[in-house]
């Protein structure tokens, strides 16, 4: 049986110039926690520093490993090669980019502890948030997700999610999308598995100084499409 009590996946591409000083941010978190954790980064081949950066990252804590992906494979598969990867009786992901804190992973980890298999974050925004349309197309792409999958989970998207490491990992094999999409797929199936589910409200405040990788149109187009062929799918059982 495995040690550890929790385990932290963080998904890397193209962090661009805050990544070090998230990285801190998360470990001084990680630290005061009473608890054995590690953590697993995974490098989805990125175009700019990413890989050499979080190379000298890592000589510098304790508890941490790297997942180098030969190809770009997707936020979902990162993910899921994290967790695969994972010893911990618990794990979770958060995006590295900390635009929600990690001052919420005791909350998280104390959802899971209680007996819940899944752990999503619910993200309200900050008052004056500057990209009011990426606000608004996640706002709008959840109300469709909640209708249309019949989930009642209020944002599927929320790069915030923590589970039972042993119902999980069950479950990752019937998980079709690599992409974005991943975070959509992975609780419906739980949902509709039965799995217990949580919501914790997460306070999203978008940091302007880092390059976002989600392409609002082009993703939006794939969103919908997923959708659209995950519902057929689960139509016939």
């Amino acid at each position: 049986m495995s040690s550890l009590d929790f385990s932290l996946i963080l998904a890397c591409y193209n962090e661009g110039p805050t990544f070090k000083a998230s990285v801190n941010k998360i470990v001084a978190q990680l630290k005061k926690l009473k608890i054995n954790y590690e953590i697993i980064f995974v490098e989805d081949k990125s175009t700019d520093n990413t890989k050499s950066t979080l190379s000298e990252i890592v000589k510098n804590i304790q508890n941490s490993k790297v997942i180098y992906h030969n190809k770009n494979m997707g936020r979902g598969r990162s993910v899921s090669d994290g967790i695969m990867a994972s010893q911990g009786k618990i794990c979770g992901y958060i995006d590295v980019d900390c635009e929600i804190s990690p001052s919420y992973i005791p909350l998280f980890i104390k959802e899971v502890r209680d007996g819940y298999d899944l752990v999503v974050g619910k993200r309200y925004y900050e008052k004056g948030i500057k990209s009011l349309q990426r606000v608004i197309a996640s706002i709008a792409y959840a109300l469709i997700v909640k209708t249309l999958l019949n989930i009642p989970i209020d944002d599927t998207e929320a790069g915030y999610k923590f589970f039972n490491r042993k119902t999980i990992t069950k479950l990752l094999p019937e998980i079709k999308s690599s992409g974005w999409f991943w975070d959509t797929e992975i609780c419906a199936r739980s949902y509709y598995k039965g799995f217990r589910v949580s919501q914790i409200p997460v306070l999203f405040i978008r940091r302007t100084e880092k390059k976002s990788t989600v392409k609002l149109f082009s993703d939006s187009i794939d969103y919908a499409v997923n959708l659209y062929k995950f519902r057929k799918q689960m139509s016939k059982f």
